[in-house]
């Protein structure tokens, strides 16, 4: 596979994780900590949450790929490769995805239901609004 194919693959990945977070994001309920939720109930926001590892995920390998095929070498860090991503126009700034990157290691934790509440509000408000941005972004990448 020519490098070029690599990258659309990468990119079309991307962009259907992207479509499930979204479905996810759209429907979701609102998470109030003082319900107690059945594991059915549960459910929304266990996708919302597994969607969300999986974008922010895919959007990392995107990035590595994009560079791999499109710069003369990798970043040495990932605070590197998100300021490459942000000078050509891919992401909105630095702080952002740091941000995202924290909410991805929050919700691999066990936490109370009002920190829950965050990271949910997380997910929906501030980094569903960035990975829309970047899904439109990406889907002009050719």
């Amino acid at each position: 596979m020519t490098t070029e194919p690599l990258l659309a693959a990468s990119r079309d990945k991307l962009l259907a994780a992207l479509e499930l977070l979204f479905a996810s994001v759209d429907d979701y309920p609102g998470f109030d900590p003082t319900l107690p939720y059945t594991p059915k109930e549960r459910e929304p926001f266990d996708a919302l949450s597994d969607r969300y590892l999986r974008a922010f995920e895919s959007s990392l390998k995107f990035f590595k790929t994009w560079e791999r095929v499109r710069e003369a070498a990798p970043s040495e860090t990932f605070r590197d490769l998100l300021l490459r991503m942000a000078k050509i126009g891919l992401i909105t700034d630095l702080e952002t995805w740091l941000n995202m990157r924290d909410i991805r290691n929050r919700i691999a934790h066990e936490y109370l239901p009002t920190e829950l509440a965050h990271i949910y509000a997380g997910v929906v408000e501030m980094a569903a609004v960035e990975l829309r941005r970047l899904a439109v972004k990406t889907s002009q990448i050719r």
